[in-house]
């Protein structure tokens, strides 16, 4: 299998013994990418969190600040005067309960992220065993249920992402495409830890970033220096 082969040449440059610096660790990964479309860069971040205790939670949303390098579609669920406001911001699609049915029924999902004024939550919450399995759900923690649609638009345009643990209390988040420049990723990057480890809940106790691993789509995982990460 001709990836296959490619992985493992890319494996070998990977020392799997050390955990690398940031820069080094950036280097490598778009080194180590040789797929024939612009792969994007992920972080996975394994916690000390345990996610099944309420007060351990982590849900955020941080703006990175060179994006994401991906187009992101906006649905935003509103009505009145917020319709044309979230359309004026830049949302790709804008109605109410006429976009339940065809969610619903028709299983359209042609969109990213979907933001909610919080009148139209009792509309939206019709749907969360559809979106909730997506991780598309409009949340207050996320900023994706709020008033101030424009902010929620522009934010989310301007490669805003969103953070939270899965089930093995991992954070898994991309923070750009391997055509990025070294300190376009590190900004990016350095921006999502500092968002992480603010978000550290006070009831974890020890370590709270365990492992730091960046890759790309099909690249090898490259190991970062946790002590040098935590704060």
């Amino acid at each position: 299998m001709k990836s296959g082969k490619r992985y493992a040449e890319a494996a070998k440059l990977v020392d799997r013994t050390i955990q690398y610096d940031v820069a080094d660790a950036i280097a490598l990964v778009k080194k180590t990418a040789g797929a024939k479309f612009n792969e994007t860069v992920e972080v996975h971040i394994r916690t000390g969190c345990d996610g099944r205790h309420a007060e351990q939670q982590i849900r955020g949303a941080v703006v990175l600040p060179h994006g994401t390098g991906k187009a992101v579609k906006v649905l935003v669920f509103a009505k009145g005067d917020k319709l044309a406001e979230a359309e004026a911001a830049g949302a790709d699609f804008v109605g109410g309960e006429e976009l339940i049915p065809r969610i619903q029924n028709e299983g359209w999902f042609d969109f990213d992220v979907v933001v909610a004024t919080p009148d139209m939550m009792g509309v939206v919450g019709r749907l969360g065993r559809v979106l909730g399995p997506k991780g598309l759900m409009p949340n207050p923690k996320a900023g994706t249920v709020t008033m101030d649609v424009t902010k929620a638009v522009k934010d989310i345009k301007a490669g805003k992402i969103e953070y939270r643990l899965d089930k093995t209390n991992i954070i898994h988040v991309p923070i750009g495409k391997v055509s990025f420049t070294e300190e376009q990723l590190a900004d990016n990057f350095q921006t999502l830890i500092d968002a992480i480890n603010k978000a550290k809940p006070s009831a974890v106790k020890g370590q709270f970033l365990r492992s730091v691993t960046m890759a790309s789509t099909m690249g090898p995982g490259v190991k970062l220096n946790v002590v040098k990460l935590a704060n």
